[in-house]
């Protein structure tokens, strides 16, 4: 009797958890109000010249990601007052987790659920209110190499993790990647090649009609460069070098 009772308390926790969780990604794609997205960055080197770059950070220099999906709400037809509302949170001094890539299907679930728990404990002593979506942005010294493609961004839990350069010059295309990872929480899929980082033809591409085809004046959300040839391409320096795709605009409801 008591195991049973046990059994339906759980069930009833992860039916309202997964109500909940369908609820908020149905409210992230509705385009009918403003999405609240917070950034809590992170040393992820711990070097001075990160912790330096850091505390200089201002919720402005995100400005570029509200300006760039007003203008792609606006260009499909949605006219929502400010799509998107940018907040800078305080740093995390706590790492995420990582994920092994060789963990298989059942690793990355774990490693999912593992992630929406690290982000709720270590944001939520900070959010009085809980932002509709928290990405958090490891910054590396700008002269240190790192794999920009181990950013990730999760639909489940409206969460993201971006690596980022901690540099002035490189603050648009941070910007780039932040506003890529955030598309992922709206149900936006990849649209380049994991082994290259070439967009893949023609939905990762700006311009699919464009004759020639190459190069390319523009990069897709999330194609994520500009290809300048079919086996060549580059990080846009900002994301008014950036549009959002007919299957991308689909996949986050913004058209039809």
């Amino acid at each position: 009797m008591f195991k049973a009772i046990r059994v339906a308390i759980l069930l009833f926790i992860l039916v309202f958890v997964a109500i909940g969780t369908w609820l908020a990604q149905a409210r992230s794609t509705d385009w009918n109000n403003s999405l609240w997205v917070k950034v809590y960055p992170i040393n992820a080197d711990g070097s001075d010249v990160v912790d330096r770059y850091i505390a200089n950070l201002d919720v402005e220099d995100f400005a570029g990601i509200e300006a760039f999906i007003a203008r792609e709400t606006e260009r499909y037809g949605r006219q929502v007052q400010r799509p998107l509302r940018m907040e800078l949170g305080l740093p995390v001094r706590e790492q995420p987790p990582s994920i092994d890539p060789q963990s298989g299907v059942l690793g990355v679930m774990l490693w999912s659920l593992k992630l929406r728990w690290w982000a709720s404990r270590t944001a939520g002593d900070q959010d009085r209110i809980t932002p509709d979506v928290r990405i958090f942005v490891r910054y590396h010294h700008p002269d240190e190499a790192y794999v920009l493609e181990n950013s990730v961004g999760l639909q489940k839990g409206m969460v993201g993790i971006v690596n980022a350069r901690a540099s002035r010059r490189h603050a648009g295309a941070n910007n780039v990647i932040i506003a890529h990872e955030f598309m992922h929480t709206l149900g936006a899929s990849d649209k380049y090649q994991l082994a290259t980082g070439l967009p893949i033809a023609p939905h990762g591409l700006a311009e699919p009609d464009r004759k020639p085809l190459y190069p390319q004046r523009w990069a897709e959300i999330m194609g994520g460069r500009i290809a300048l040839a079919e086996d060549d391409a580059i990080v846009p320096k900002n994301l008014r070098y950036v549009v959002i795709g007919p299957l991308t605009a689909q996949e986050i409801r913004l058209s039809e």
